[in-house]
């Protein structure tokens, strides 16, 4: 369906599993499940198409629903378990520049591809399908990216020569559908076959999964890694139910130059395995963000707090704590993470320092101030640094620090001169 939940008609209409909407029309009562921030287009879809008539959700849910709607607060007291950030008396309404919250990604594509016209082109009859001008050729392996908007540079920002060849674009913190994921990969496919590297949401996969499924229907052969860098979002014992979050920007990076130095896929997947297995992040929240529908918090925390491993959608963390000072979050997050990477002395790494939208420079490089001088204690050296906007949630407060630990192979492709839209090196 589209956001209004009019049937959308196209080529999986065949292939769904499940009531079509018209026999769920049949139904007396309809009750949707479903919550959290990135689910909100969605559930209003269905609310606003009538194919459900109950929904049962959470609270920050429900007011997001109600208020996007239209619906005054005396509708019903929604109680739940999170606090409520307050300013004079009212739920607080979150200011954006924006015209149609409906149009947002679309206005949002034509302004990047006014921008970056030497380095992103739409494709034709595919606007959520952006490809690279320069990179896609004959005999090369296509490295396709993707996921939700709202986390800008990511995931279009690192289309462009010696990195990604096409990405496909979700709806702000949606996965894409699988239509777009297709097209990137016709668009980008030169006959040595297309890797898709994306991060390990359950919509993502199912949709990526869908379009590998279609694309080999259309002899394109397709091979998946997945990122799952984020280490605080399950234990190492479950290492494949983690997400992927900043990390993504190595994974790709190596990925991407491996594929332009014209590797195999099958080399090409085992280099980006490999650096998804040696990339580690950990992350903290100090305040939330809002969707564009909702204009409203997607999450709340005191004013004296901070949330350790929030994921990059408002998922719950490991530990809500109080804020402490940057040298302290910066050892607790490091700890974590040298936990798990163990690296010897004289161990090399890169460094990845990423704000999640609204934390500004000036805080990233007293936290980079901190790592320097625990990683030069432990013996370990620093190949490159990063630090700034690399993989963002909205307006969200709060960052993201990212290790990788190198070889000389790894070393040599993250080197590999790369020219996108929002990201250059070499």
């Amino acid at each position: 369906m589209d956001d209004h939940g009019k049937a959308a008609h196209g080529p999986l209409d065949e292939r769904s599993i499940g009531l079509t909407l018209d026999e769920i029309a049949k139904v007396r009562f309809r009750t949707a499940v479903a919550g959290g921030p990135e689910k909100t287009t969605a559930i209003l879809a269905a609310l606003r198409g009538w194919h459900a008539n109950v929904l049962i959700t959470d609270a920050a849910t429900g007011h997001a629903v109600s208020k996007a709607e239209g619906l005054p607060n005396s509708v019903g007291s929604l109680r739940g378990t999170r606090r409520t950030q307050v300013q004079g008396g009212n739920r607080v309404k979150t200011k954006k520049l924006i015209n149609n919250a409906d149009n947002i990604i679309a206005e949002m594509l034509d302004g990047m591809i006014k921008a970056h016209p030497k380095h992103l082109r739409q494709l034709d009859g595919s606007p959520r399908s952006i490809v690279a001008v320069d990179g896609p050729r004959e005999g090369k392996v296509g490295i396709v990216v993707g996921g939700g908007s709202g986390h800008e540079p990511s995931f279009v920002g690192y289309v462009g020569k010696g990195l990604a060849d096409a990405c496909a674009i979700g709806n702000v913190f949606a996965s894409p559908p699988p239509d777009p994921i297709v097209e990137c990969t016709k668009a980008v496919s030169g006959g040595a076959g297309v890797i898709y590297l994306y991060g390990n949401y359950a919509g993502d996969v199912m949709n990526f999964d869908m379009a590998a499924e279609m694309a080999t229907m259309e002899d394109i052969e397709v091979r998946t890694v997945l990122s799952t860098d984020d280490i605080a979002s399950a234990p190492f014992d479950q290492k494949e139910k983690r997400r992927g979050v900043a990390g993504n920007f190595f994974i790709f990076k190596i990925a991407g130059g491996a594929a332009d130095k014209m590797w195999s896929i099958d080399e090409c997947e085992r280099v980006a395995r490999k650096a998804n297995a040696r990339t580690f992040t950990v992350g903290v929240a100090l305040s939330p963000c809002s969707l564009p529908q909702t204009l409203r918090h997607n999450f709340e925390i005191g004013a004296g707090e901070m949330e350790i491993g929030m994921g990059i959608h408002g998922e719950p963390g490991i530990s809500r704590e109080p804020l402490r000072s940057a040298d302290d979050v910066t050892d607790g997050i490091l700890e974590r993470i040298f936990g798990e990477m163990n690296a010897p002395e004289g161990a090399k790494v890169a460094v990845l320092v990423n704000s999640l939208g609204s934390t500004p420079l000036m805080e990233l490089y007293v936290i980079n101030r901190r790592i320097a001088e625990r990683l030069g204690r432990n013996g370990i050296s620093v190949h490159e640094t990063w630090v700034g906007t690399y993989c963002s949630s909205l307006e969200m407060a709060g960052m993201s620090i990212t290790l990788i630990h190198l070889d000389d192979e790894l070393t040599e492709l993250l080197d590999h001169p790369c020219d996108c839209a929002m990201f250059r090196a070499g």
